[in-house]
């Protein structure tokens, strides 16, 4: 999964980059790393993980200072920060190279992803445009030794808990017989096709293929049907589009409709979209639905550039795309480029 920010821009997707910092950058194998690293072990041992593989993959461990650098010069840390327009943004994922490349595979998956859709729901093209946006169609996935990036990011201690239980869950995966070769991936963690992190692969990753191996490293089928276990698993409501395109009044009265209520997830995200009504009562607002979507669908108005720009009506599959990365520049890129994809 792609990295999550707590702002409205999401992090892109990562060009592959060395796992191994240059002589200078390493970092001494401390006793404070080493010592926290036997925590780590104590927590694997507990939770079931052998001997063996704890063995494998703590002798030797080392911090990785690369990633510490890549963490802390996130975008969209500060919550002060300016939010920046989405329309560059837009021009840069979901541009000629995704849209083509996400309708070539479209074609190539012809044979199975309808039997995927019908079992999950969720359509086809949402599935690329994760496929594309995570990592443009599996041709990038990052070459970050798993474990080594987990325990330093455990270890710096910004987002312990979560590293930690992926530290973990990269054991799990060893222990039931994934190879060692393939646990690279992102300096946050993500790996595969989709880039999900350890602890989602062990939950949620499937064998679309029947093969007996829920390899989302290089199976298109098991990369598509796992994208859409996770988005069944996270309420993806069959028949609804993500959002459509509407058309906004110039005297539309923005703040008659604000939102008044607080997300307990990713608050900053939310807090940029309106209430939920209707989509017959938006109509009845003046507002006009530029694709088709029923009347009763609930939604909310969102104006990423303000008025005058591209406006949205968005769903609650919009919310689904927001389990995978909270961003919305992510998220209405990947429903803009899934409907490009569909064309």
């Amino acid at each position: 999964m792609a990295a999550q920010s707590s702002g409205s821009v999401s992090v892109p997707v990562v060009q592959p980059l060395p796992e191994n910092p240059a002589p200078e950058e390493q970092a001494p194998n401390n006793a404070a790393f080493q010592g926290y690293v036997q925590l780590l072990a104590a927590r694997a041992r507990a939770e079931g993980v052998s001997e063996r593989t704890i063995r494998a993959f703590t002798e030797g461990l080392t911090e990785n200072p690369r990633v510490v650098a890549l963490d802390r010069s996130q975008p969209g840390s500060s919550s002060t920060s300016a939010i920046p327009r989405f329309e560059p943004y837009r021009r840069t994922h979901v541009d000629a190279a995704r849209i083509n490349g996400g309708r070539r595979v479209y074609q190539q998956v012809a044979s199975f992803a309808p039997s995927i859709e019908a079992q999950y729901g969720v359509p086809a093209p949402i599935l690329l445009a994760i496929f594309g946006h995570e990592s443009n169609y599996g041709s990038y996935k990052g070459d970050f030794d798993l474990a080594r990036a987990l325990a330093t990011l455990a270890f710096e201690g910004r987002r312990r808990e979560l590293f930690a239980e992926e530290f973990v869950a990269v054991l799990k995966m060893a222990d039931r017989g994934v190879p060692r070769d393939r646990l690279k991936g992102s300096w946050a963690g993500a790996f595969g096709n989709p880039q999900f992190l350890p602890s989602m692969y062990l939950r949620l990753a499937v064998d679309g293929d029947g093969d007996g191996d829920r390899d989302i490293w290089h199976s298109q089928p098991d990369t598509l049907a796992s994208i859409a276990n996770y988005f069944r698993d996270a309420g993806w409501r069959p028949g609804q589009p993500w959002g459509v395109q509407a058309a906004v009044p110039a005297e539309f009265d923005r703040a008659s409709v604000a939102g008044k209520v607080k997300s307990p997830s990713c608050p900053r995200v939310h807090a940029r979209h309106s209430r939920w009504m209707p989509v017959s009562e938006w109509k009845s607002r003046g507002i006009t639905p530029l694709a088709p979507v029923g009347d009763s669908v609930m939604a909310a108005l969102f104006e990423p550039d303000g008025p005058g720009a591209p406006a949205y009506l968005l769903t609650g599959n919009y919310r689904v795309i927001l389990h995978y990365n909270c961003s919305n520049f992510y998220a209405l890129s990947v429903g803009l480029l899934a409907d490009e994809i569909a064309r």
